[in-house]
This record gives C-alpha cells, structure tokens and sequence, in this order.
C-alpha cells in the first residue's frame, strides 16, 4: 500500500524559487462518460537578472540560461494541455504531444502516468498524439527537452486524476478523503474495502465532485520512477508487431518511390519516357514534383523497376560546384581570428575538421498521404508536426481545419524527423495523381538526398603558464544548419520574449550559446560561430553543435595537459567548476581503472562533457594495432542526469550516444563530389557494426542529485568522440586532426 494519496493538497507542482519554473495548475474535465481531463497550466519561466544595469552579451546569458529553458518557456502556455482518460476496465490512456523514435520516451511517460496514479505500469497505454496546433510551441521533440519539459505536466495530470478518483471513493463511503489511500490501480479504506479505478471512473468524471487539488508524489516516494525499467515496446519492436508508417494499412494507398536528381536541389526539366514508364506492369501513374519524378504502382518492386527506367533530363542544383576540398577551403575562410595572440606564454594551438555526416536512422523516410479536393489526411513519423500540418496545409491550399496529420512512431531520428520532407512530398504526389500513396525513401534517397550534419571547421587556442590555463579560444565555422522545421521559430520568439536583451541574436548563435559551453575555469573563454551558406541541405544532428566543438575541445583538453605535464584525468579534475562534474569524472577514472597498463598499440581515453543540466564523463580503450580497423574494445561512461526517471532507458541512450561517437569518429562520413554524396548504403557509409562496438560496456548511473530530470538523449555524444580522439592519439602517437579518421572512398559509388 502506498502512503496516503495527496487528494486534498495545494494544486502546485513542486519547485519554484528564483531560476526556476513556477506553475499554478487547474483542471478541466472534458466531457465523457468516464474520466477523461485535460490539465490546463499558467506558468512563467524567471530567469535571473543581473543586478547592474548593463544588458549582458549573449554567451553571458547562456550561463542563466540553456536552450531547453528556453523551449520550456516556449512551451508553458500550454505545458499541460495534456490528455488522460480512465477507462472502465482500470486502463489509463495518455495522448503523448511528442514522438517516440526509439528513444523510450513512451515508456518514461507511462512511468511517470503509472507512479502517479498509484498503477501497475502494464495498466498504461502512451499514445501519439495528432498535430495539435492549439499547443503551439509544445509539440516538437528536440534538444533533449521532452521529458525536462513532460516532467512536472505529466505527473500533475495523472496526480489531479487520482485526486478525482479518490474523491469519488471518497464520497460513495462517505469518507473523508485524508482517510483513503491508493495502490495497484484501486482506492483503500481503512476498514478494507476497495474500489477499482475502472469502478470509479464515471463518478470521478462528475462536474458535480468537489475536488480541491492534487500535487504530485514527492521523488522521496517514488516507487516506480527510478527502477531500472524495460521498455513498453520492447516485445513489438523485437517480434516485427510494431506498426511503423509503411505499416499501416490505409484503404487505397499504392506504393510509390521517386527518381531523385543527380545533384542535391536538382530540378526536373523534362522526362523523355513518361508513357512507356507508365505502360510498364503495374505502373498506376507518374508524377512530376518539386523532388523529383515520382511513380505509383502496385508493388513497391514495380514501382522501382519503373522508376529505374524513367529517362529524365535534370536542371543543376544550388551546390554542384561544391566537393569536400572546397567546402574545406570555404569554412577555413570564415574562422574568425582568434583575439589572443601567442606572445608571451606558452600555448597549444590546434585546428579540425569534421565531415558531412548522415543521420541514417533504421527507417528511411516514409510517409503515406490522402489528399483529396476537400481535405488530406497526413501520416508519418514526426517530430514537430504543428509545423509540418501548416505547411502542407499551405502546399495544397486547404483550410488549416480541413489537413489531418498522424503522429506515427518512427525508427529512429536522430534529428532527422525534424524536418517533414516525406510527408510534404508525399502530399504533393497524392494531389497530382489523385489517390492515396504510400511513399517509401530507399536507403540511397535517405543517405544521398537526407538532410545531414554540417561539415565544420574548428580554430583553438590555449595559452598557459605555471600551471594555469589562462585563455582558451575556440572558434568555428559551419556549412548553415537549416531550422526550418519548428524550432527556429520557437528559439525566435523565446528568445525575443526575454528580458535579457536578446532579441536581435540569431537563432544559430542562440542555439550555439544556449548549448555550447566549456565546463572547465580556463580563464578567458570564448566560444564563437560563423555559419557558411553552402546550398547543402542540412539538419540538426545528434548534439548539434556541440558533438564536434565540445569533442574538439576535450582533445585540445588533452594537448594542454600534455604541454604542462599533467595526467589528463588529474588536469581535467583540477579545472571542472563544480562537484557534481568532477562526480562522474571520478567515477569513470575509477571504474574504468584510469592508467592501468596497456599494450603497445592500445590505449585510454578519457573526456567530460555537461549540457542540458546533465553531466557525463567516458572512459575508452582502443586497439589500434590494426590501423585497417582500429576498434574500441572497452568504454565505460558515468551520467548524473539530476532525477532519472529510467535508468534502464538512460543507459541505451549512452550506449546509442558512444556507438554514434565510435562511427563519426573513425569511419562515417559523407563525401560531397559535385554537389552530390557518394555513399548510398551502410556499408559505405561505414556506420559502425556489431563487430565495431565494444564488448565491454558499463554505463554508472548515479543516484538522483536533483528535483527535476534533465536532458539525456544528446548528451552522450561529445564526451565519447573526445575520449576515443584522445585514446587514438596516445595509441599512435598521432594528433587527430580530421574526421573520421579513416575516411577513404574504399567503395564503387552507386551511379548518380
């Protein structure tokens, strides 16, 4: 039995307090038979003000304040237009204003649900919501905010849903409620009796019952967030039952792919067979579009024999002049100079370059479309959906009212599903040949013609003396990143709304600020970035900026501690700012045995890296006795994330960060020759394999050190590219300089 419910509490989510979230809730029901409500929320974000009257420059700002407050604050309008029903069989659904691309989310939220409402997990079922556009800038799922920002909203609703339900035990026994208490999805007495939430569900959903408020379980009383937890979807996801896009089964929708340009941006001119191609078996119709030509069939197999055969004179794209050398020459151009010159100190200087790389999610991009005269009907796996919702609306010049968009959980993102390139495209298709389509990228499309990561240039410089760092300089360039998707728009009017004076800062340098910063008291800091147009479709990657910068820097990290004689372990403790950093330093140079002996050839790495109020730190050892396939043998990575509400699910997240981090750093890239990537596969690519990974992985949780969870699933990438940099250099003596290490064109390119 659980300690007595909190029914009759104060309606106030817990914190508050200068530099934090204050929220103030009231619920409404909606109208149904049983259960069912909608936890409506008026917050404010306060953010501390410097007590002179000089208006603070932006990376100033950035240490008040990073980008998932800002989203946060974006988001409080409507944090708690979350919907929760209480069905008559005791099952709690929850629509989720989010989506789920592998990376647990879904399992965390019911949790969250479950702990609150007093239920077996199993009892819970977490939904997709649709593109809601009352929630305006809440339902994008980005920058390591879903569950920072689903935290307090969600365990408010399911608490106001136990309060109703106690409530209504309460005044069918003619108890008081301070009497009652819950446990295993029932409400107690004390003489005994129960009531099943499924019993009490149409009393609870009375406008008649008098509910004063609820507040949400203290973490001291958490029996379920916090366990080690499998995931909801495990068993589907393992067994083929989960119903992805390509999936469903929506009445008339006909397979169809498109024949892309050879050049990224190409344009179609003319299509010399297009009658003969449409004569071909099973071929139902061929449709010229902004992307490219597309061709609906019966059978995906006919649709890609007919697509093969298409004959198609291209226009050029905006970068077909562009390959890697002069990209390189590009970004090595726009550094800016560094400030300190290296006079009279001794210093280490340093420059880097990182390739394109793919984000080469398990599903390529899918999406199926309905578009009718009247009204479309959208689904895909979308990761800001309001967006994609308006746009297509806009596309097909159609009442905003009259576009439905699905939520479809996805395989995998990694910032990809940011954008909504297939749904818009297939939308298109569907309007010109007038039927249902089911659109399927091939693996070629989602690697050659996806958005990707942004090639970047890096400048540093530290000077030292007698043991001091006394500046470190860090300057990059970067191929534009694209933020067209929702969350340039969101970072646009946060931003603006902030009394911190930042309303003329750019989205790229907010969200580079917000989110690159150095964890270490280095003496004069400065972090700065210049964005290249290029013409090159991009999209945030995996740690978006700070998986290359923050990982450039933790191998600089290490040239310093070389240069004035210090262990790197010992140097990086003696420099972190807080506690809680040197917490989880300590604990991989513990756990992973820091400096054992190791064999000619192999070696140890070790980096820090914080963001998002989370903090980690990875241990590597490398074999790279075989410079043909240099392999990490050994990682182990400690992560304090302040609350975790799934230890289970925050180890994948790290594992999937370090395995993302073994495959940019030695291998995966994109080659741009002439406007178009070479690879096309996996095996080009070079993403790391089963055989690339570790065999000996530990991931140290560490205990709770906060009230409120914060941001996991970027977080473990710096950290693990710095520490396998760092373990390549002592393993061959070698200063890595450019990414991936091993980056040959070792592969026949697939033909254009």
């Amino acid at each position: 039995m659980t300690p007595q419910s909190r029914a009759d509490g104060q309606g106030r989510a817990p914190g508050g307090g200068a530099g934090r979230s204050r929220r103030s809730f009231l619920t409404h029901l909606v109208a149904a038979p049983t259960l069912a409500l909608v936890t409506r929320a008026g917050a404010d974000l306060l953010v501390p003000q410097p007590a002179h009257a000089v208006v603070p420059s932006l990376p100033a700002i950035a240490d008040l304040v990073d980008l998932g407050d800002l989203f946060i604050r974006a988001g409080a309008p409507t944090s708690t237009l979350l919907v929760l029903a209480v069905e008559t069989d005791g099952t709690v659904r929850f629509r989720l204003p989010r989506e789920e691309v592998g990376q647990g989310l879904t399992t965390a939220v019911a949790m969250l649900v479950a702990e609150e409402l007093d239920t077996p997990l199993a009892t819970v079922r977490v939904e997709l919501d649709d593109a809601r556009p009352e929630l305006l800038f809440n339902q994008l799922t980005g920058s390591s905010n879903s569950i920072r920002s689903l935290y307090g909203p969600v365990r408010q609703a399911a608490a106001t849903a136990r309060a109703r339900l106690v409530a209504a035990a309460a005044a069918g026994w003619n108890l008081p409620v301070s009497r009652l208490t819950t446990a295993n999805g029932s409400v107690r007495a004390p003489d005994g009796r129960t009531a099943s939430y499924g019993s009490l569900t149409v009393a609870a959903a009375s406008p008649d019952l008098i509910v004063l408020g609820a507040t949400p379980k203290p973490a001291a009383r958490h029996t379920l967030v916090g366990t080690p937890t499998n995931r909801v979807d495990a068993r589907a996801m393992v067994t083929g039952a989960q119903r992805y896009t390509l999936d469903l089964d929506v009445p008339g929708a006909k397979p169809c792919v498109v024949r892309r340009p050879p050049t990224l941006g190409g344009a179609v001119r003319a299509v010399g067979n297009r009658a003969a191609v449409r004569a071909m078996p099973g071929v139902l119709d061929v449709v010229t579009v902004p992307t490219g030509v597309a061709v609906v069939a019966e059978t995906f197999g006919q649709a890609l024999d007919a697509k093969a055969a298409l004959q198609v004179t291209w226009g050029p794209g905006p970068a077909d002049h562009l390959s890697d050398p002069q990209i390189r020459t590009k970004l090595r151009a726009a550094v800016p100079p560094l400030l300190v010159p290296p006079l009279l100190t001794p210093y280490v200087d340093a420059e880097f370059d990182f390739a394109f790389v793919s984000h080469a999610p398990m599903e390529t991009n899918s999406a199926i479309a309905d578009v009718r005269d009247d009204r479309a009907e959208i689904w895909s796996g979308l990761k800001s959906p309001i967006v994609a919702r308006q746009t297509i609306a806009a596309e097909l010049g159609l009442p905003l009212d009259k576009v439905k968009v699905h939520v479809v959980q996805a395989g995998g993102s990694f910032g990809r599903r940011l954008f909504f390139d297939a749904a818009l495209e297939a939308a298109r298709i569907s309007k010109a040949c007038r039927r249902p389509v089911k659109l399927m990228w091939t693996r070629v499309d989602d690697t050659r013609h996806g958005r990707m990561r942004p090639a970047t240039h890096h400048r540093i410089r530290a000077t030292h003396l007698l043991g001091e760092v006394l500046s470190f300089e860090h300057r990059v360039a970067a191929a534009e990143t694209d933020f067209r998707h929702g969350l340039g728009e969101i970072i646009t009017a946060t931003v603006a709304s902030l009394p911190l004076g930042l309303g003329n800062a750019t989205l790229a340098q907010t969200l580079f600020h917000t989110t690159v910063k150095s964890p270490y008291h280095f003496g004069l800091t400065t972090q700065a970035l210049t964005e290249v147009p290029t013409g090159i479709p991009t999209a945030s990657w995996r740690s978006v900026y700070s998986a290359n910068t923050r990982g450039a820097e933790e191998i600089v990290v290490d040239e310093l501690a070389a240069a004035t004689g210090k262990d790197p372990y010992r140097f990086r403790r003696t420099f972190l700012k807080t506690d809680a950093q040197r917490a989880v330093l300590d604990k991989v140079a513990a756990e992973g045995e820091w400096g054992r002996a190791m064999p000619p050839g192999c070696a140890q790495g070790i980096a820090f890296h914080e963001e998002y109020k989370s903090r980690t730190a990875c241990l590597v050892e490398i074999d790279a006795r075989d410079p043909q396939r240099v392999r990490v043998t050994k990682a182990v990575i400690a992560v304090d994330v302040g609350l975790p509400v799934n230890p289970r699910g925050l180890e994948a997240q790290m594992i999937g960060g370090l395995t993302d981090a073994i495959s940019t750093t030695l291998r995966a890239g994109l080659h741009l020759d002439k406007g178009l990537p070479l690879e096309g596969s996996y095996s080009q690519f070079h993403w790391a394999q089963q055989r690339d990974t570790p065999r000996d992985v530990r991931v140290l949780v560490l205990p709770a050190s906060g009230a409120e969870p914060g941001g996991a699933g970027e977080l473990g990438v710096p950290a693990a590219v710095g520490a396998i940099a760092n373990a390549w250099a002592r393993a061959t003596g070698s200063k890595p300089r450019s990414f991936p290490l091993d980056f040959d064109v070792d592969f026949t390119p697939y033909p254009r």
